[in-house]
C-alpha cells in the first residue's frame, strides 16, 4: 500500500517505474519469483501500478539489451522519487504550515532546563551563534544520529546504529525504453539498471559496512568496478568503469539488529524516546527508508502526543499533496500539455523538466514569459535565470553546487564554463 499511498501525495515527483527482473537457470526456481511477485500484486494494495506478468525475453523489447541466456523474466511495478526534491518540498510543506527552517546552522549543544531544551546554533555563513528554547528534541540526523546524542546532547540512549555505504554510477543511456532491471549476481546480491534523466544509466547499489565521517564518503575504485563487472554480467554491451559520467555514495544509518551482512541489516526504523519524569522528551530515529517516511513522521508524532495533545491524531499526509502536487494522481501528462498551450514558444523540453520537477509551482517561473528570452540568459541545458531566482526566493539555494545536484541533477548536463558562469550569477544575484 505505501508504495502508491506516495506516489499519490506528490505525483509530480514520484514516478511509476516497470522493473524487469531475467530469469537464470539456477539461481533459484522460477516458479517461487512468480509466487512472489503474486503475492507482491495481492498485499500490496495496487491500485494504479500495472500487474506483474511473465515476459519471453525472446521476442519482447525488455530482452534486447541483454545477453543471450534468459529466455524468460517477470515484470512488476513500482515507484521512484526524486530523494532531493522530496526532500526540499517536505521542508517547504513544513515552512507553509508554520516551521522556522534554519539552514546552514549547526547544532553546537542542547541541554535541559526548567522543562525545556536549550539549543545552542551556529550560522555557519555569518558566525553568528543564538539559542533557541523547545518543547522536544526530535533527533533525525540520519548517520549522524549517534554523534548529536554523545557529542551535542551527551544522551544515555542506546544508539545502536550501522552505517552502511551504498554506491552508484551513472552511464550513457543503455537501452532505449523505459524500463528498469534487477539483476542477482554471482555472489548472491541484487543490483538494478535504471532509466536516469533522460539519457542516462543509474546502476547500483553496494552495500558494505562504512567507518568514517559520512560527510566524506564517496564510491571507490572497488565499487565502481564491481557495479560494472556485476550489470556487464547480464548487458550485451560491457560497462567499463571509464563510462561512468557520473559516481555518488550515500551512507544507510541502519538500526543495528546484529545482522552479520550489511546487506541483511534491518531497514525498518526504529524510535527511542528519552523522556525522563517532568523532564523535556528527545526523539532519536533510527534506520528508517523513503518509501516509510510519513508512516516514520506519524509514529513519531505518536510518541510525542503525550507531550502535544492535538499530535499524532488523524494523520492527514497520506491525502494532502506536497508544494506543486495539486493535480489528479495520473494528471501529469495533461499538466504538461496545459502549460504546452499556455507557452507555445517555449521548448517542449523545457516544460516538461519543470512541469516534472515543480508541479504547478512551474507557472511561478514561467510568469508572463512569451519567448524564452523572457526568463533570462540560460546557463546551460534549461536552465534559466528565472528558475535560479525562484529557487534562491522559495527553495533556500546559494551555490551552484545546490541547483546543480541537491535542487536537481542539471551538474550532469553542465560544463565548466557553464558552471563557473552560474556561480557569477548567483554571487550577483546574493
Amino acid at each position: 500500500m505505501e508504495r502508491e499511498t506516495l506516489w499519490g501525495i506528490a505525483p509530480h515527483i514520484i514516478w511509476p517505474l516497470r522493473f524487469v527482473l531475467p530469469y537464470h537457470r539456477g539461481l533459484r526456481p522460477a516458479w517461487i519469483l512468480r509466487l512472489g511477485l503474486f503475492l507482491y500484486d495481492h498485499l500490496g494494495g495496487r491500485k494504479l501500478l500495472p500487474a506483474t506478468q511473465t515476459l519471453d525475453l525472446k521476442s519482447d523489447e525488455a530482452g534486447k539489451p541483454l545477453k543471450p541466456g534468459s529466455s524468460i523474466g517477470f515484470e512488476y511495478s513500482d515507484c521512484w522519487v526524486e530523494d532531493a526534491r522530496l526532500v526540499v518540498l517536505n521542508a517547504m510543506d513544513a515552512r507553509a504550515r508554520g516551521a522556522i527552517i534554519e539552514t546552514r546552522h549547526k547544532l553546537i549543544s542542547a541541554h535541559r532546563e526548567n522543562g525545556l531544551w536549550t539549543l545552542h546554533l551556529l550560522n555557519q555563513l555569518t558566525g553568528q551563534s543564538k539559542s533557541i528554547r523547545a518543547t522536544a528534541i526530535v533527533n533525525a540526523a540520519g548517520p549522524w544520529v549517534a554523534d548529536v546524542l554523545s557529542g551535542k546532547i551527551r544522551s544515555n540512549t542506546d544508539a545502536k546504529i550501522r552505517l552502511v555505504q551504498g554506491s552508484h554510477i551513472v552511464v550513457p543511456r543503455l537501452y532505449d525504453h523505459d524500463r528498469c532491471y534487477i539483476f542477482q549476481n554471482s555472489d548472491g546480491r541484487i543490483i538494478f539498471a535504471i532509466p536516469y534523466e533522460q539519457d542516462f544509466t543509474l546502476i547500483g547499489t553496494t552495500d558494505r559496512d562504512y567507518i568514517g565521517d559520512p560527510a566524506k564518503v564517496k564510491a571507490s575504485n572497488e565499487e565502481i568496478i564491481y557495479l560494472c563487472a556485476a550489470a556487464s554480467e547480464y548487458f550485451s554491451k560491457p560497462i567499463l568503469p571509464d563510462d561512468c559520467v557520473w559516481t555518488y555514495s550515500g551512507v544507510r544509518p541502519l538500526y543495528d539488529d546484529g545482522a552479520s551482512k550489511a546487506q541483511e541489516a534491518t531497514r525498518d526504523y526504529v524510535l527511542k524516546l528519552d523522556a525522563p519524569h517532568g523532564e523535556a522528551p528527545l526523539l532519536s530515529i533510527f534506520g528508517g527508508k523513503i518509501t516509510t517516511y510519513r508512516r516514520l513522521a506519524e509514529a513519531a508524532l505518536e510518541k510525542l502526543s503525550p507531550y502535544f495533545p492535538t499530535s499524532g491524531k488523524n494523520g492527514w499526509t497520506g491525502k494532502v499533496a506536497l508544494p506543486g502536487g495539486d493535480f489528479e494522481r495520473t494528471g501529469f501528462q495533461a499538466l504538461v500539455d496545459d502549460y504546452h498551450r499556455r507557452y507555445p514558444n517555449l521548448r517542449k523540453a523545457l516544460i516538461h523538466r519543470l512541469v516534472r520537477a515543480y508541479g504547478t509551482r512551474a507557472l511561478m517561473i514561467l510568469g508572463t514569459a512569451t519567448e524564452e528570452d523572457d526568463l533570462g540568459p540560460f546557463f546551460g541545458d534549461t536552465l534559466s535565470a528565472a528558475e535560479i531566482r525562484y529557487l534562491m526566493a522559495h527553495e533556500w539555494a546559494m551555490t551552484a553546487h545546490d541547483i546543480l545536484w541537491r535542487r536537481s541533477k542539471l551538474g550532469l548536463r553542465l560544463n565548466r564554463a557553464e558552471v563557473q558562469a552560474l556561480e557569477a550569477f548567483i554571487a550577483s544575484e546574493r
